[in-house]
C-alpha cells in the first residue's frame, strides 16, 4: 500500500499527506518550543543562582562590623600578609599610617630609601617586600602627574582631603593620630574620640 493514501480521520474527513506533513512539522515546532523554553529556563535558573551566590559573597565583607574592620578599608584575605609584614615594620616605631593618606609614589619612595626621616633603616628584601609593595599599590592613591611627591603626610593632599574641616597641628607629627583616633596604634582609624562622633 502506498503512503500517499488517503486515511481517515476519527471525525471520518479524509486528510492527505500533506496534512500529516503538517501535523508532524507543528509537532516539531511545539517540541523545538519546548526545549528552547527549557534551556532559556536552565539560563536564568542559574544567572539568578550566580547572582545571588555572587551577593552573598560580596556582602560577607559588608557585614564585618566596623569595629572588627580596625583600618580605613576591608583587606582582602590576598593582602593580609602584606598589611601584617607593612605593620610589623613600620608601626614598631610609629603609627602605622593607612595607605591611602598617601601616593603610591611616596611609598615606593618609601621603600626603596634606605634614609627614612633622618634615620637608617636595613631596607626590606624580597619576597617580603614585594607582599608590603603590592599591599601598598592596593590602597595608596594614584598621584597626579603634575603634583610634587609628597613625604611628609601634613603635604599629601589626600591626607588633607581625609580630614576636612580639622584644624591640624603644624607640623602634623605621626603621633597626633592618636589625639582624634584613640586606637591609632591598634590600626584602627575608623574609631573617633566624641568630638568627632
Amino acid at each position: 500500500m502506498s503512503i500517499f493514501v488517503k486515511r481517515k480521520t476519527r471525525d471520518g474527513e479524509k486528510r492527505s499527506p500533506y496534512s500529516d506533513r503538517q501535523v508532524l512539522q507543528q509537532s516539531a515546532e511545539r517540541q523545538f518550543k519546548r526545549q528552547f523554553f527549557g534551556l532559556l529556563l536552565v539560563i536564568v535558573t542559574w544567572s539568578l543562582a550566580m547572582g545571588w551566590l555572587l551577593a552573598l559573597a560580596t556582602n560577607a565583607q559588608s557585614a564585618t562590623p566596623t569595629a572588627e574592620i580596625g583600618t580605613v578599608d576591608v583587606v582582602p584575605a590576598q593582602y593580609h600578609l602584606g598589611q601584617e609584614l607593612y605593620l610589623e615594620n613600620c608601626s614598631t616605631c610609629h603609627i602605622g599610617l593607612p595607605p591611602a593618606v598617601l601616593p603610591t609614589q611616596t611609598w615606593k619612595n618609601l621603600l626603596q630609601d634606605s634614609q627614612h626621616y633622618g634615620a637608617q633603616l636595613k631596607p626590606l628584601v624580597d619576597p617580603p617586600r614585594i607582599l608590603v609593595w603590592k599591599y601598598l599599590l592596593t590602597f595608596s592613591r594614584v598621584q597626579l602627574d603634575d603634583e610634587e611627591t609628597p613625604y611628609r603626610i601634613n603635604d599629601s593632599r589626600y591626607f588633607k582631603a581625609l580630614h576636612p574641616g580639622v584644624k591640624l597641628p603644624r607640623p602634623v607629627q605621626i603621633g597626633s593620630c592618636v589625639s582624634c583616633h584613640p586606637s591609632a596604634s591598634d590600626y584602627n582609624f575608623r574609631r573617633l574620640t566624641a568630638e568627632w562622633k
